[in-house]
């Protein structure tokens, strides 16, 4: 049963508000932020960019660049995810260091870093491989933290019976993994998936299309082709663009996303069968190949089976001498020469901070009051119609059948690449910009929230809902007893990834130039930006340690509450 108690816990957070891995990694961002730049100094000044075409030829192959760019970033992001969050879930001291990081990282405002690391990377690497893999860096940063803490949220939350089923069948770390915690996460991780892809369109603008003075770091791709439309006022080529994103979008639905979710049926948590199961025609047509049936006997299944038998043997352990004395003392020289690199770097960027005049700084902190304002109200409403909606459609299927793929190609077109056409709109009105820009926060926000809810409410077993009924309980009572514990890990883990969203969507929902002018509302996203155009890297590192301090003390005040209690009180046991 979902468990739920009355009484909440003191509101002061356990532990420390900043430990040592927060100011470490503080240290780290600084130090890394400073060398970046140095490294930066070494770029040519003028570097050409591609020629972008605005023909139907040109946009089928700009669509398959864009698609293996965000196929390479959610790779990496899943195996990161995989990795870091069941490290952190099954070793607490690890947990410890690895969770607290993670509020850093999410928090990190990845456009503020961008140009600087394509200018590094230029440094070294031809400026279309830096280009390249700075696009997918900044995409892995849209989709990784939600797939992060969705799986670690599962791990947390595992019943306690099949905890206990695993240790006593004693199964290797490998078996536990494969059988109770990818299983057992997969819904959250499938819904997840599309959000992370939704918010890697969101990026690809700002991934693809990226200029620094007179550095072209354009990428051809369905960012650039939308970005050289809307700036050449081509109507024409930017609705074919358009139509060709919600055209791969609906393919994607259609023969990814919708087969994933009839396939994750298998994975619910319940004693009687649903009476409205996901479906896919094509996840039916593929139960009825007989190729891919062929190739699960003889390619999938004795792979798996190898797999299992690897990786299931006993470890034989290090050898008695240890480690060689080489490789360790190799390993402790290139930390240290690590550790002392970005500590100069800390060092010198600390000399910046002091050196900005209190009048910045007052102007931060003002940016911080505006910014939280905006990112509070932008989540406050888009709580408003993401937790009834995404109610219904986890949990009615055949409602979902109808609305998922409308939910989910409105959650994937990029509102960067519609942001023209909002600021058009409401520019005329009385603080128009101001709406422009909370209308953006939403869009980099209520996604997170909206799929995350409909993967907890379609994570409720059957058999309590069919509990309920019998009882009675309808109404209010069924979404306090019921549906609001239910989909609560799930929620805190969207409102979690949501903040970061929001905190990010800043850099560019204040500050935006539009028909030749700049136009900017008071906040720390428009700071990043006004520091980023003008090449002013003291202000960028304070706005930018200014904006992680901030979110990260959110964290620690407010969400780490919330996810101790999905933790302890909301679970399926």
């Amino acid at each position: 049963m979902v468990r739920a108690r009355r009484r909440f816990a003191p509101f002061l957070p356990p532990g420390p508000l900043f430990d040592v891995g927060d100011l470490v990694a503080l240290i780290a961002l600084a130090g890394a932020l400073y060398l970046g730049v140095q490294v930066a100094m070494g770029t040519p000044a003028i570097v050409p960019g591609p020629e972008i075409r605005r023909d139907a030829w040109a946009l089928s192959l700009y669509a398959l660049f864009s698609l293996g760019r965000m196929l390479a970033a959610y790779l990496l992001s899943l195996t990161f995810s995989l990795l870091y969050a069941r490290a952190a879930a099954r070793r607490s001291l690890a947990g410890q260091i690895l969770i607290p990081l993670l509020d850093v990282l999410q928090s990190v405002p990845i456009l503020s870093f961008l140009p600087v690391v394509l200018l590094s990377l230029a440094a070294f690497l031809p400026s279309g491989v830096a280009a390249e893999l700075a696009a997918i860096v900044l995409i892995f940063t849209s989709q990784a933290w939600n797939l992060t803490f969705s799986f670690y949220q599962s791990l947390q939350t595992i019943p306690g019976e099949l905890d206990e089923a695993a240790r006593t069948f004693r199964l290797s770390p490998w078996l536990r993994f494969r059988r109770l915690e990818l299983p057992f996460a997969a819904p959250g991780l499938i819904w997840n998936t599309i959000m992370s892809w939704a918010g890697g369109w969101f990026f690809l603008i700002a991934a693809e299309s990226y200029t620094v003075g007179g550095r072209d770091f354009r990428l051809l791709g369905l960012g650039t082709f939308l970005q050289e439309a809307a700036q050449a006022g081509d109507v024409q080529a930017l609705l074919l663009g358009v139509g060709v994103l919600v055209g791969l979008i609906v393919l994607l639905d259609q023969l990814v996303w919708r087969p994933l979710l009839a396939w994750g049926e298998r994975f619910q948590l319940e004693m009687v069968e649903s009476q409205e199961p996901a479906t896919s025609w094509f996840y039916n047509l593929l139960q009825r190949s007989r190729l891919l049936a062929g190739l699960q006997r003889r390619v999938f299944r004795p792979f798996l089976e190898w797999l299992d038998m690897r990786f299931s043997r006993p470890s034989r352990g290090v050898p008695e001498g240890g480690l060689p004395l080489l490789r360790r003392v190799a390993g402790y020289a290139m930390g240290g020469i690590l550790a002392g690199g970005l500590l100069y770097g800390a060092i010198w960027a600390g000399g910046w901070l002091v050196s900005l005049p209190m009048t910045t700084w007052g102007e931060i902190a003002l940016g911080i009051l505006a910014t939280l304002l905006r990112v509070t109200v932008a989540i406050g409403l888009s709580l408003l119609w993401t937790v009834p909606l995404g109610i219904l459609i986890g949990t009615r299927p055949r409602l979902a059948a109808l609305l998922q793929p409308v939910v989910q190609i409105l959650a994937s077109i990029p509102a960067t690449a519609l942001f023209p056409i909002f600021l058009l709109l409401l520019l005329r009105l009385p603080a128009g910009l101001q709406l422009a820009s909370l209308l953006l926060l939403m869009t980099g926000s209520q996604w997170y929230l909206l799929f995350n809810v409909i993967a907890g409410a379609s994570a409720i077993p059957q058999d309590l809902e069919f509990s309920t009924q019998l009882l009675g309980v309808r109404g209010w009572r069924r979404w306090r007893l019921l549906l609001l514990p239910g989909i609560f890990p799930y929620l805190v883990t969207g409102l979690i990834t949501a903040g970061g969203g929001a905190w990010n969507a800043s850099v560019v929902a204040e500050y935006v130039v539009f028909g030749g002018q700049k136009q900017s509302v008071t906040g720390l996203g428009a700071l990043i930006s006004l520091a980023t155009e003008g090449g002013d890297y003291p202000l960028l590192l304070a706005a930018t340690l200014t904006m992680i301090v901030t979110v990260v003390l959110l964290n620690r005040l407010f969400w780490r509450r919330l996810y101790r209690r999905a933790e302890e009180q909301y679970r399926m046991d």
